[in-house]
């Protein structure tokens, strides 16, 4: 989700991009043990958050990362006033989330996973729509609509109505009328979901814009991990606990081996002799692909495994060394992957 204000950032150069000094930048949104829990089925509390430690610096795009379940929306429905925590405490944008919930409600742009445009007014009815719930004058309204149509590059379709308009430019024109208010902070719930490829990449381009051009914070919540590998900083969630939290290099980092992996002639003796060479505490895994392990430098390992397994006359047809991954680092933490159809141990 190439979200930097950088065009040409590769997604390791943007990781490896030192962040601001906490003490430097101001928070935008910082949250303290904060929990919500439900009634249960026999009274017990089903916790939907448990004690999550967050802070935001202004001004960056941050995602919040976790599987379907781990309490992305939850957390948001709090930060932006709208459920209060059962304890714990939060301020968004300046505000106390508990004492001064129409502050912070009036501070913050929210684009719900799901679509809440109104499919029969135009693009343009929508937006002065929405102006004027804000309280934006009427000259005010139709100047920052105009505006708004623009940077989403919709000027042209400002009168048709938004049922004749592509998921994608549905999107953007939610986007743009989440900024009519110019929040301090943006939060954004799964904004791509549900878009074909070509439609996620106009919305991710699209936000980075709007991010530069109006120097808002960016709350992105989802569950794909390319998005969150291109953000400012991220925390990972698991059935509302943080489990991680920093810059994409730095959680991984943080793990540090690199997998390495292996296509042979013979797996199964090929497993027998990479045991025997690997550091204690270094399972070999045979799947359906070759074998795998992770070690420190895995590059440095190669040669020196090629070399064994052509002693014992298996023939090597592939290897490779790869860093950690944030799905990596999601199994690190938790046991589990994130990544669709990847549940096993690995």
């Amino acid at each position: 989700m190439p979200l930097h204000p950088g065009d040409h950032d590769s997604p390791r150069t943007a990781a490896a991009r030192p962040a601001p000094s906490a003490g430097s930048v101001p928070s935008a949104i910082r949250t303290r043990g904060l929990i919500k829990s439900y009634p249960g089925p026999d009274g017990t509390p089903t916790h939907a958050v448990r004690g999550l430690d967050l802070d935001v610096r202004q001004g960056e795009t941050f995602a919040f990362l976790g599987p379907n379940g781990a309490g992305k929306s939850t957390t948001i429905a709090m930060l932006c006033a709208l459920t209060r925590p059962t304890s714990g405490c939060a301020t968004v944008a300046g505000a106390d989330v508990l004492t001064e919930p129409d502050l912070v409600r009036s501070r913050v742009g929210l684009l719900f996973q799901h679509s809440a445009l109104d499919t029969d007014l135009t693009a343009e009815q929508n937006l002065r729509v929405h102006a004027r719930l804000y309280g934006l004058r009427r000259g005010e309204a139709r100047r920052r609509t105009a505006e708004a149509l623009d940077v989403a590059g919709l000027s042209d379709r400002r009168r048709a109505p938004v049922r004749t308009l592509s998921g994608g430019m549905r999107r953007r024109l939610e986007l743009a009328r989440q900024l009519l208010h110019s929040p301090g902070v943006l939060f954004l719930d799964e904004p791509t979901t549900g878009l074909d490829p070509h439609a996620r990449v106009l919305v991710r381009d699209h936000l980075r814009t709007l991010r530069d051009r109006h120097g808002s914070t960016l709350f992105v919540t989802t569950h794909y991990l390319d998005e969150a590998e291109h953000c400012d900083r991220l925390a990972i969630v698991d059935r509302g606990r943080l489990v991680a939290q920093g810059t994409p290099y730095e959680v991984k980092a943080a793990i540090g081996d690199d997998r390495v992996a292996l296509r042979t002639s013979d797996d199964a003796g090929a497993r027998r002799v990479v045991s025997a060479l690997a550091p204690p505490g270094r399972p070999v895994t045979v799947d359906a692909d070759g074998l795998w392990l992770r070690v420190p430098d895995g590059s440095t390992w190669i040669p020196r495994l090629c070399a064994a397994l052509g002693s014992h006359g298996i023939a090597v047809h592939a290897a490779s060394a790869t860093p950690p991954s944030l799905d990596d680092v999601f199994f690190h933490h938790t046991g589990r992957s994130m990544a669709p159809g990847e549940g096993g141990a690995r």
